[in-house]
């Protein structure tokens, strides 16, 4: 196929339609935040990180493990992945174990599982 068989043969504005999106379409700031939330999934290893966190609530030592990375390189992607309040944490004694911050986060990754798993 052509570049030119995915554009419009004339050029045409439908008023309506783009009225009506205009007046619904995101905002700047909230685009911005979108953008920088699905970011976080641009990285294989904090996917890997997010997919493990969504299966058990583990400590950064077990994360390393089965993440084949040193306990720096995991709290460096659990310190992104905070500040995105994409992870929680809780301590107890001397261990931290982290698991997904909310619902909101599981079904988004899911989702995601379950469309290149689709296509």
């Amino acid at each position: 196929m052509d570049e030119r068989d995915f554009l419009c043969d004339s050029e045409c504005i439908h008023a309506l339609a783009v009225r009506e999106v205009l007046e619904n379409i995101i905002q700047d700031a909230k685009a911005k935040k979108l953008a920088t939330l699905f970011r976080a999934l641009g990285d294989p290893t904090r996917v890997k990180l997010i997919h493990a966190l969504k299966l058990k609530e583990l400590c950064v030592c077990d994360l390393g493990v089965v993440l084949n990375l040193s306990q720096s390189a995991v709290s460096h992607q659990l310190r992104y992945l905070r500040n995105l309040n994409f992870v929680k944490y809780r301590r107890q004694g001397k261990m931290v174990y982290y698991s997904l911050d909310d619902e909101h986060i599981h079904e988004l990754f899911q989702q995601g599982l379950d469309h290149i798993e689709h296509v």
